[in-house]
C-alpha cells in the first residue's frame, strides 16, 4: 500500500467531474487500499478518488472512530433523502478549515463495492453527511462552495499563504547546491 498525495483547494483538478468506474480489477482494489491508508494517515473519515487526482466515481469512508467500519462506494447514487440538518464539516483538501453545511440527515445510497457487486445501504447522521460530502467531490464540488464567496476567498488566501510558508520552510532546510527532487 502507498500514501497518495491529497490535492488541496484551490487546485483546479478538484473541480474535475469523475467518470464512472468500469473496471473492477486488482488495480482498483489496490487504489481502494491506498485510499484507505491515505485517509487514515491524514487523518480523516472519508476520501474521494478525485482528491487523490484519480477521476473515477469512487470513495471510501469509515466514521467508526476505531477503523472498524471501512466502506467502499463505487459509482454511488443517492436514491432517497430525508431530513435536513446543519453539521460542521472539514475536508482533507481544505486543511484546518471547518464550517457548518446543510445536508440530508438520512440517505439511501446505491453503489458497487470494490468487486463491482451492487448494494444499497441506508446511512444516517455523520455517515450520511460524509457520503454526501465525498459525492460532491466526485462532481467537482467542495464544501466551501456552500459558503459565501467572501468566506471562500478568505479560505483560499489563507491556504495559499500556508502553502507558501511550508514551501519557504522546506527550501530553508535544503542545503545550498543540494538536488531537489
Amino acid at each position: 500500500m502507498a500514501l497518495l498525495e491529497i490535492l488541496e483547494f484551490p487546485d483546479p483538478r478538484l473541480r474535475t467531474r469523475a467518470e464512472p468506474v468500469t473496471r473492477f480489477d486488482a488495480e482498483l482494489v489496490r487504489l481502494v487500499d491506498d485510499m484507505f491508508e491515505t485517509m487514515y494517515a491524514a487523518p480523516g473519515i472519508g476520501l474521494a478518488a478525485s482528491q487523490v487526482n484519480v477521476h473515477q466515481r469512487l470513495l471510501v469512508m469509515d466514521v467508526s472512530g476505531d477503523r472498524s467500519d471501512p466502506m467502499v462506494f463505487a459509482n454511488p447514487e443517492i436514491i432517497a433523502r430525508d431530513g435536513i440538518g446543519l453539521m460542521e464539516e472539514g475536508c482533507l483538501s481544505v486543511p484546518g478549515i471547518f464550517d457548518e453545511v446543510e445536508r440530508a440527515q438520512r440517505v439511501t445510497v446505491r453503489a458497487q463495492d470494490r468487486h463491482g457487486i451492487t448494494f444499497e445501504r441506508e446511512l444516517t447522521e455523520l455517515a450520511a453527511v460524509c457520503l454526501q460530502h465525498e459525492m460532491d467531490h466526485l462532481d467537482g464540488k467542495l464544501f466551501v462552495d456552500y459558503l459565501s464567496s467572501l468566506k471562500r476567498d478568505r479560505i483560499r488566501r489563507k491556504l495559499e499563504k500556508d502553502r507558501r510558508a511550508r514551501t519557504e520552510r522546506h527550501d530553508a532546510k535544503v542545503p545550498v547546491g543540494a538536488a531537489r527532487v
